[in-house]
């Protein structure tokens, strides 16, 4: 065929069905050498044969003569009535001299990257943009499958699998493709979008592509999800090690190859930081790290070791400037710091020859209200993109929450370790020995974030070789609970001295607990200072033991030979409540009998039954005759988990009793004429005891305290002598009204008698009893 302009007419199969002159004088081929033959004959490439209608652009052709030339193609369909174009007419010509339309030079030089694939998933256009992308020229991927040229930012299968949705539907698909993580910043996220491309005719022929970089806004995401995960993630805990480590593992391997976190020394002790304090390098101990690459976990420091950072390393610079400090591979304080560590530099040579580098380091202060506690530095090595303004801004933000997180936790360890420390101070640092009884106790404090309760237990020697025995739990956790608990602890002793009966002294004990919440809360909520407490007296001469409750569990006995069972006890309501009644409770007891109190965290849990606890504080308790020592450990073993939720306080007591050898007692008439029969009684018993050189002090005690009883008290009166490791002389009568000390002017005739006692026993004083009162004095045994 003639024409101008060297052109060809190709069928839709890629057969040449014309050939112009022209044509025929650039390549050399006659219409008889080429028509009926396949056009892609003349293509340098492997390209099916129905792409060459589609070619456009820039082509390699192959000249008769075997050269290759640089061709500019363009083929455009031949309408022929109603259907699919069977023909196409394709212009060539020199590069540069065919203008390219609108709409290619739109699909050439568009954004984003614009592709074409015909029915069998081969290449069939793409534009500059995809071309680059792929590293190859369009001419050496027309006609490829795109398995042959897997993208490195998208999977090949992932195209294919929706490319075949495409053509099995004949709907557009949208998906996004990712490739890595914040850390392995080399890879790119895409927004993908397909189509069906269809003829005149509506049948399906190709499929265009479009694909749209997002790994900004992926990035982005990712950091966002990041700040969202720290949110629940680190701090699930109030430890400082552990909020450090959340911290690293968070890091690790979203964004960083390698993390970890040093904390100045004085964050993890009680005390607060030295503002005077000169040094020239800043030393930390390494609290936490993690590698998302084996050999990096071989660091310069290990965790649980400090180190002291010049002030031109980065950690050191990013205390003292208070923000992140971004350095990159090259920087000099990087590599001075690196250099002049010996066992850093040892390191880094080592992970160099396998191709382990710091290639950025981001180092970031933690801080909290004001306060440096530390820094963590997140280092990339594996991952060729360094940091970036937006990584700078995601890692001050993810340790600000950690430094929060620390702060929470240091300030805990500190009011925890204050309150303990509180609480061991106020408890008995030692329960001296008591003839009356055998003791032995155990305080742990709680395991539960909620802190040091209030649970105290004393014991109290009384008169007359009585013993009171004391355990109480105040209500709440904290520095505030133990210091009520101090409080109440005083007021019992103070109550315990005055010798009331249980019941009374837990009277009072109320109404001071009411008038100290009053005192402290303004009458706001009384219940929230409440407290419960058990009071029990044990005397060893009847070997009676009498007790009352304020809400508190009833103690556990155990007779020997017998099996513990819980004591029967009439609880009253708790301290602070008010208005209501406390009933004493007496059991008789035989000697060598163990008696359990405790507070309710030995016995009550979340998870545990308070029957249950009972029921194994009974077994555990069975008689045996192990020291009491052992005894308490194996309650604790049996009853307790391993982790308490509430402070648990246990005191174990074995009774004892006085002999009849040690106990003395006459009955005397209101007769004044009694008196000089009770000393010559008092004289024989101290012989029969070998303790003539008490006599003289013994007769004037006995001699005045009878007169007393007789002259001013009622009957019955009774005159008891006891020998323990006090010699104790007790006058009880049937009056309630008890003398007072008081000192005797010149001219009085009487008066000095109780002064006399005073200055020649030990102590003195006297106690109500169901039927009067009873005056009591006590000096040492001779010698």
């Amino acid at each position: 065929m003639a024409h101008s302009d060297p052109v060809a007419i190709i069928d839709k199969r890629g057969i040449v069905l014309g050939w112009s002159e022209a044509l025929q004088r650039l390549m050399g081929y006659g219409a008889e050498d080429v028509v009926g033959r396949k056009a892609k004959g003349f293509v340098v490439g492997d390209i099916p044969d129905e792409a060459v209608t589609a070619l456009s652009g820039v082509v390699t052709l192959r000249h008769r003569d075997g050269r290759t030339m640089e061709l500019a193609l363009r083929a455009c369909p031949l309408l022929e009535g109603e259907g699919e174009p069977q023909r196409f007419l394709v212009t060539v010509s020199e590069p540069g001299t065919l203008k390219p339309t609108v709409a290619e030079q739109v699909f050439q030089q568009a954004s984003v990257r614009l592709s074409a694939f015909d029915t069998q998933q081969r290449i069939l256009r793409l534009n500059t943009k995809a071309s680059q992308g792929m590293g190859l020229a369009e001419t050496e991927l027309v006609g490829r499958p795109l398995t042959d040229h897997t993208l490195a930012e998208t999977s090949a299968s992932l195209l294919l699998q929706h490319q075949q949705k495409v053509l099995e539907t004949g709907m557009s698909v949208h998906f996004e493709g990712y490739g890595g993580s914040l850390a392995r910043g080399g890879e790119h996220a895409w927004n993908v979008e397909m189509w069906p491309v269809r003829d005149a005719g509506g049948k399906l022929v190709a499929v265009g592509m479009a694909a749209f970089d997002s790994s900004e806004q992926h990035r982005a995401r990712q950091r966002l999800a990041l700040l969202n995960e720290a949110a629940t993630s680190i701090g699930t805990t109030l430890d400082v090690m552990k909020t450090a480590e959340e911290l690293v593992t968070l890091a690790v391997p979203g964004f960083a190859d390698f993390a970890s976190v040093d904390l100045l020394d004085w964050v993890l002790g009680a005390e607060e930081p030295n503002p005077n304090a000169e040094q020239t390098d800043v030393v930390m101990r390494r609290v936490a790290h993690r590698s998302d690459v084996g050999e990096l976990l071989e660091t310069a420091v290990p965790i649980g070791e400090t180190d002291a950072y010049p002030p031109f390393s980065p950690p050191a610079q990013a205390l003292a400037y208070g923000h992140p400090v971004l350095n990159r591979a090259g920087d000099p304080g990087l590599d001075r710091w690196i250099a002049e560590h010996p066992v850093r530099a040892a390191l880094a040579r080592k992970h160099k020859k396998r191709g382990l580098v710091v290639r950025s380091l981001l180092t970031a202060p933690l801080q909290a209200r004001g306060t440096t506690l530390g820094v963590a530095v997140f280092a990339r090595g594996v991952s060729p993109d360094p940091y970036t303004a937006d990584d700078v801004a995601l890692a001050q933000e993810l340790t600000s929450r950690a430094a929060v997180c620390v702060d929470n936790a240091r300030r805990f360890a500190r009011e925890r370790s204050t309150a303990l420390t509180l609480q061991h101070s106020l408890l008995p640092q030692q329960l001296l020995g008591q003839a009356a009884v055998e003791v032995a106790h155990r305080y742990l404090p709680a395991g539960s974030v909620a802190g040091i309760g209030g649970d105290w237990f004393d014991v109290i020697p009384l008169s007359g070789s009585r013993v009171a025995l004391v355990v109480g739990d105040v209500v709440g956790h904290g520095i505030h609970s133990s210091a009520t608990m101090g409080r109440l602890r005083t007021a019992v002793r103070t109550l315990a001295d005055v010798d009331l009966p249980p019941d009374e002294l837990m009277t009072h004990l109320d109404d001071m607990v009411i008038h100290l919440a009053m005192d402290t809360s303004g009458g706001a909520d009384v219940a929230e200072l409440g407290a419960t407490c058990l009071y029990a007296v044990y005397d060893p001469a009847s070997r009676r033991l009498a007790m009352a409750s304020a809400g508190h569990p009833p103690p556990v006995v155990s007779l020997p030979n017998h099996v513990a069972e819980l004591v029967a006890l009439s609880a009253g309501p708790p301290l602070g409540i008010g208005g209501l009644p406390f009933e004493a409770t007496e059991l008789e007891l035989p000697e060598d009998s163990l008696i359990a109190l405790y507070t309710d965290g030995l016995i009550e849990s979340r998870d545990r039954d308070i029957d249950r606890g009972i029921s194994e504080l009974c077994r555990a308790l069975t008689p045996s005759s192990d020291q009491l020592e052992t005894v308490c450990d194996t309650v604790l073993r049996s009853v307790l988990p391993q982790r308490p939720a509430d402070d648990v306080a246990l005191l174990l007591v074995r009774t004892r009793a006085l002999g009849a050898d040690q106990v003395a007692t006459w009955e005397l008439p209101p007769d004044p004429a009694q008196v000089a029969a009770a000393r010559q009684n008092a004289t024989e018993q101290l012989a029969v005891w070998g303790l003539e050189d008490a006599a003289f002090t013994t007769e004037l005690v006995v001699s005045e305290l009878v007169t007393n009883a007789i002259r001013y008290g009622h009957t019955p009166i009774q005159l008891r002598l006891i020998r323990d490791r006090t010699l104790i002389c007790e006058v009880s009568d049937g009056s309630s009204t008890s003398p007072h000390l008081r000192r005797a002017h010149i001219y009085d005739e009487g008066g000095r008698g109780l002064l006399l006692v005073a200055q020649l026993t030990q102590r003195w004083g006297s106690r109500q009893t169901a039927l009067g009162k009873t005056i009591w004095a006590e000096q040492p045994l001779p010698g």
